[in-house]
Parts: C-alpha cells; sequence; structure tokens
C-alpha cells in the first residue's frame, strides 16, 4: 500500500475527546426489534428437508478417528476407510436438541461478561488476518507488536464486546508459538471476552490450560465458559483433523465452539443461494450435533459465513446483497433449532478504507444486526476480503459500531422527552438554540462522532484538511498513548508466563 502522509498540524483540534470510546453504555446491547426475516415458514422447511438429505444420502467427511468411532457408536453409518459418514436425521436432530438456546461467556472483568443467545449483541474484531497495514508503515506481514497494539486498541474501544484471538498474525513468531504468545497478550493486555483459534489439538490444549490458570482452574471454566473458538467446515462437506481435534478438547472442557462452514457459492457450493444456504445448513449442523456427542449440553453456535464468488474472476466476493441474503436466512435457520448464531459485520473487499470499504461493510453489518447475530465476529478492523487487519479501518468501523449502539438504544418517549411546555413556550416561528430544555439536554442529546467532521469548510481547510482515513490514523494513536493495562493478579500473571515459556520450549520449531 502506498503511503500517504498524514498532516500534523492541529491534531488536538481534529478530533473529538475519546473517552466517547470506552463509554460504559456500550457494554451490553440488544437489539429491541424483531429481526427481518426472508424466508417463509414453508421455505424454511424445504430447506430443512433438503439439509436432512444431504446428511442422510450424500454425508459428510469427518477426516479424524476418534470423531468416525463417536459416530459409528452413536448410530451413525461410517466408512472409516473413506473416514465419511451418513447420518439419520433423527439422530442429528436429537443431538441438536441438546445445545442450549442461550449461555454467558465469562471475561476476566466481570463487567465485561456476555450472554450469547436471545436479542443480545456482541461486536468482535477482525480475525486471521495475515496482513496489517497503517499510514505509517502500509501493507506488511503482521508482528507480535502489531497484534498487541490491535489488542489494546480493542480494549479501550467500548463498542467492541470481543477480542478475536487470531486478531493479525503475528509472522515474527515461530508457527509452533504464536497462540502462546497470542494467548499470553489476550489474558493480560485485555479483559473482556476472548476467541481462541481451532488450530488442532495442542493449540486448543495450550489455550484451554492458560484460560484455567487465568480463571481459576479447569473446574471452572468448565462450569462458566470463558473462550469461545471458530470451528471451519472445509466446505464442501468436510471437517479436517486440525478442526476436529480442537473441537473435540473444546468441547470436553465446556468451551463454546462457533461452527461454521466458510462457503462461497459458485466454488463451494452450487451457485445458487438456496443450495449454498442449505448445504451450510446440513455442515452447520453435523457438526453441531458432534460437540454433542464429546460433550453433551456444551454450548454451542450456528455459524454463518455464506457468500458468493465473483465469476468473473473467481476472486471471493463480500459486502453483497447475496451475502446479506445468506446472514438473514442463517439467522432464521439457527432460531428454528433453537441455537445462538453467529455473523460477521465488516467484510469487503476493498484494499484501503475507502468508500467501498464503507459501503461493502455496511451490507454486511446491517443485515447481520436485522438478523439478530449475536455475535458479530470481523466487525472491525477488516480489508482485502480479510487478508489485512487495517488499524484506520479498525477505528472507522468502531464508529459505525459506536452509531449502532446508539441507534440501537431506540427512543426514550415520556413527558420530559416530548418536550410540550418547550414547544409552546418557542411557538410558531422560533427557535430552541437557547431554550432551557436545549441547555439542560445538549451535552447528551444526541451522538457525538469521533470520527465524523461536521464543520464547515473553511474551517476544515484551514485545520489541516483532513480525510476520515487520516483521523482514524490520529485517533489511533492517541488511545494508544492512553492505554494502561487492565488489572491483573500477579501470580496469576507469573505463572501464565512459566507456562508460555515452557511450552514454547517444548513447541520450539527444529
Amino acid at each position: 500500500m502506498t503511503k500517504r502522509p498524514v498532516r500534523r498540524r492541529g491534531i488536538g483540534r481534529k478530533v473529538q475527546p475519546l473517552t466517547p470510546l470506552a463509554d460504559k453504555p456500550f457494554r451490553r446491547l440488544a437489539n429491541p426489534m424483531a429481526p427481518v426475516e426472508i424466508l417463509s415458514p414453508g421455505q424454511i422447511d424445504q430447506i430443512h428437508q433438503a439439509s436432512m438429505r444431504i446428511l442422510e444420502e450424500i454425508g459428510i467427511d469427518f477426516l479424524e478417528g476418534e470423531v468416525l468411532a463417536l459416530w459409528e457408536k452413536a448410530g451413525a453409518r461410517v466408512d472409516h476407510k473413506g473416514q465419511h459418514v451418513w447420518f439419520d436425521r433423527g439422530l442429528v436432530m436429537e443431538l441438536v436438541a441438546k445445545a442450549p438456546a442461550e449461555f454467558t461467556l465469562h471475561a476476566r472483568n466481570p463487567a465485561h461478561s456476555l450472554q450469547i443467545g436471545g436479542n443480545h449483541i456482541n461486536f468482535a474484531t477482525v480475525g486471521a488476518a495475515p496482513y496489517y497495514s497503517d499510514l505509517e508503515s502500509g501493507r506488511r506481514p503482521g508482528t507480535l507488536d502489531d497484534y498487541c497494539r490491535m489488542v489494546k486498541l480493542a480494549q479501550l474501544c467500548g463498542p467492541l464486546h470481543i477480542v478475536e484471538g487470531l486478531f493479525v498474525e503475528p509472522q515474527d513468531i515461530p508457527v509452533s508459538q504464536r497462540h502462546l504468545e497470542k494467548g499470553l497478550a489476550l489474558l493480560t493486555l485485555s479483559d473482556k471476552v476472548y476467541t481462541t483459534a481451532a488450530h488442532g489439538r495442542v493449540a486448543a490444549t495450550d489455550y484451554v490450560q492458560m484460560a484455567a490458570i487465568a480463571f481459576g482452574d479447569l473446574e471452572t471454566i468448565r462450569r462458566y465458559p470463558v473462550l469461545a473458538s471458530n470451528v471451519n467446515a472445509n466446505s464442501p462437506l468436510r471437517f479436517d483433523e486440525h478442526m476436529l481435534g480442537a473441537l473435540i478438547v473444546y468441547a470436553q472442557h465446556g468451551q463454546p465452539t462457533i461452527i461454521t462452514p466458510f462457503i462461497l457459492a459458485g466454488a463451494m457450493s452450487p451457485v445458487t443461494m438456496a443450495a449454498a444456504i442449505t448445504q451450510q445448513n446440513a455442515e452447520a449442523l453435523a457438526g453441531i450435533a458432534l460437540t454433542q456427542l464429546v460433550n453433551p449440553g456444551c454450548p454451542v453456535m450456528y455459524g454463518g459465513f455464506t457468500t458468493n464468488i465473483d465469476l468473473q474472476n473467481g476472486s471471493p466476493a463480500f459486502g453483497t446483497p447475496e451475502g446479506a441474503l445468506a446472514l438473514i436466512g442463517g439467522a432464521q435457520l439457527a432460531r428454528y433449532y433453537g441455537l445462538p448464531y453467529r455473523g460477521s459485520g465488516g467484510l469487503n473487499n476493498s484494499k484501503i478504507p475507502d468508500a467501498q470499504a464503507a459501503y461493502e461493510t455496511q451490507m454486511t453489518l446491517w443485515p447481520a444486526v436485522l438478523a439478530h447475530a449475536n455475535i458479530i465476529l470481523h466487525s472491525a478492523g477488516w480489508l482485502e476480503a480479510g487478508l489485512v487487519c487495517s488499524l484506520e479501518k479498525f477505528i472507522l468501523d468502531v464508529e459505525g459500531l459506536a452509531m449502532m449502539h446508539h441507534f440501537l438504544s431506540g427512543l426514550e418517549i415520556d413527558e420530559e422527552t416530548l418536550a410540550l411546555d418547550s414547544i409552546a413556550e418557542v411557538g410558531p416561528g422560533g427557535h430552541h438554540f437557547g431554550t432551557e430544555h436545549t441547555l439542560s439536554h445538549y451535552r447528551n442529546a444526541f451522538y457525538k462522532p469521533i470520527i465524523s467532521d461536521r464543520r464547515g469548510y473553511d474551517n476544515w481547510w484551514d485545520d489541516g484538511a483532513t480525510d476520515a482515513y487520516q483521523r482514524a490514523y490520529l485517533v489511533a494513536q492517541q488511545l494508544l498513548a492512553a492505554y494502561e493495562r487492565p488489572p491483573t493478579n500477579e501470580a496469576v500473571e507469573e505463572e501464565l508466563r512459566e507456562y508460555v515459556e515452557k511450552m514454547k520450549r517444548v513447541r520450539k520449531e527444529r
């Protein structure tokens, strides 16, 4: 990415005070409106019946011996040589019914603990970006410093509820040790709810052990889940050994998994969105049922990450109408099965935080919110089809999420807000700039933007003529300068660091 100059003159005047990003009202969020729906009851039944036929007649690959044994013991038809399973629909639905409709994810700071399910909405950061970008350094491979910088920002930004454990990949750390450094950063630089990777049994075991150190012991986290992990199907119709190994470890220890088929219609499914959503449903139900075979009653989420490819060049297409339809349809299916739902919020194909990034992000965020997705991953920082974690896009997205919080808070209707006395006082043809009612409410009457500049052209020009991209960079620098680590028990932190150093020696690549 070409570096752009940042005009630094008058930085203190270019942005609003930053405290609104950490205000308490951002901590919990529920959608007061009825969910938007695109599927009729008859269409949901059609998709359900077609999904059952996929599971019964076509089946799913499970590339893990222990999983095949579990399915065979449960009564499914298993081809061990082909690592393939066919399911009776009664078995699948019996297992899915064991999963809870709602659960709590506990944070180190109880004020940040979250309810998952129902009308609750929880925004999470971008995850799994191999590259990092900002106005100073441009686009480059992520580092541990970048990862820690972004965790600090997520901790400071109140509109965000969840720190995605994969955030940006620290490529300066050996692959076998990265999860340990990321886990340590998550548990010391933030006290919010967090997610972790599903990169096999080893990484999952380390994450569970570190969580047990931070939260007390293994029995405590079994009873009070503290982390979630996204488990992707390798669409079409396959789960690999790494995802399955992690699923088993997390489910055994009572930690929720988010079973998420990654489907690009036209590549990993037929080109029609009806077929893509149906295949997503079959794959998700198979993974959800497996979690209940491992540990009946353990929390699990129905994940939706279905969109289309660009048929002209074969690239993934994000922020599309097709993806929006899949988001809403997936949420309806999750409710049909009584399961919490995961969507995505900031998906786009843009290379920089420009107008394309904005409108594609909104084409993803709004459908996810209106569909009542309970966890919305990738809500802040996503660029370039998920390849890049952008500092400026992160701040711009946080502004958008703050506005969404304000919108979802609804309207308060009472004698004070109706203000009939003030209307009568001013009468026809007057103005309300100096009324007692305006003066008593002006500080908190409206949402106060952090990035948006509403001044006249001359004032904007004289103050540096910065665009939103540049102002977002400046806001990020101010936030990082104000960062303070959340309180951590010194003995717990020492034990965590000892565990990390011990496991780094064990996991050291040769």
